[in-house]
């Protein structure tokens, strides 16, 4: 991936129905997804030219989008193919996908029935989420101060860029204290997920437990690394997980389209050992992903 910044680069971005230009993607600054958070978005992975799981991300964005009142106006169909569109037109196998949903100008106060609701999607290079020569000797995660909402106090399991505010400042904290990224508890003190995916743990029943995702994202690879836990007789326990119980855990993994499946050798002051279940799920969600 290239370093320049993120509104200076060369390619195509598929914006309402139209191709333009990278740097002409541009919206004006009193859109109502910047002031308000009426924003969704979806985070996909293209390996080999296939994007991974299209359809579900798809309808998750969809999903996402009416949970905060939105019509987006175009079909399922359509945005699939402007994706498959601009992995070509930006000559890309293996990429980031970044589908964008947001309200637009038109009305600028908390209530904005009459805004357009704009479409946009992304496509750019994408290495490692976190070092690839730190990865398999497990990363260090601190614990946030910040927990994840209650299911009545928002749409918790859309997602929605609001949400996303409190996982920014819970990984800058933990990034300005040596740490990889942060484990986030959720509104009762129980286990939730890290500031962008989710969590597992080997416990020492041989079982692989994970929390219940009843007030955060149960992520797509979540789903898929489950699917494949099963098929390598690993067995699935989830349920409500409290911090203290880390204290028992053998092993412990993040899940997300970013991070794939990265091993986790501490959080906070709980030690894990990057092991079988580790190695045997990163193995396998990396040939499945890579068509092997």
């Amino acid at each position: 991936m290239d370093n320049f910044s993120f509104d200076n680069r060369d390619g195509y971005i598929w914006q309402n129905g139209n191709l333009l230009e990278w740097k002409n993607a541009n919206i004006h600054v009193l859109n109502h997804g910047l002031h308000y958070a009426s924003c969704v978005f979806e985070g996909e992975r293209a390996y080999k030219g296939k994007i991974f799981e299209t359809k579900q991300h798809t309808e998750r964005l969809f999903n996402s989008a009416h949970s905060l009142d939105m019509k987006i106006p175009y079909s399922k169909e359509e945005i699939e193919t402007a994706k498959d569109l601009l992995l070509k037109k930006n000559s890309l196998s293996d990429a980031y996908v970044r589908p964008v949903v947001w309200r637009g100008s038109e009305m600028m106060a908390v209530s904005a029935q009459s805004t357009k609701i704009n479409v946009a999607i992304a496509v750019w290079e994408w290495p490692s989420y976190f070092d690839p020569d730190q990865k398999m000797q497990g990363i260090k995660l601190d614990i946030a101060k910040w927990r994840r909402p209650s299911p009545d106090c928002g749409p918790v399991h859309a997602k929605a860029a609001g949400l996303y505010m409190i996982c920014t400042l819970s990984k800058h904290e933990a990034e300005a204290k040596g740490y990889s990224d942060a484990l986030m508890l959720d509104y009762r003190g129980q286990v939730a997920e890290a500031t962008g995916a989710n969590v597992f743990f080997k416990m020492p029943d041989g079982k692989l437990h994970t929390p219940l995702a009843d007030c955060f994202l149960d992520g797509i690879t979540r789903r898929t690394v489950m699917k494949l836990a099963e098929k390598n007789g690993i067995q699935i326990v989830e349920r409500k997980i409290m911090p203290e119980e880390m204290d028992q855990a053998e092993e412990c993994f993040l899940t997300g389209t970013a991070a794939e499946v990265t091993p986790v050798q501490s959080i906070g002051d709980y030690k894990f050992k990057p092991a079988e279940f580790c190695l045997k799920l990163t193995k396998a969600y990396s040939d499945l992903v890579n068509g092997k």
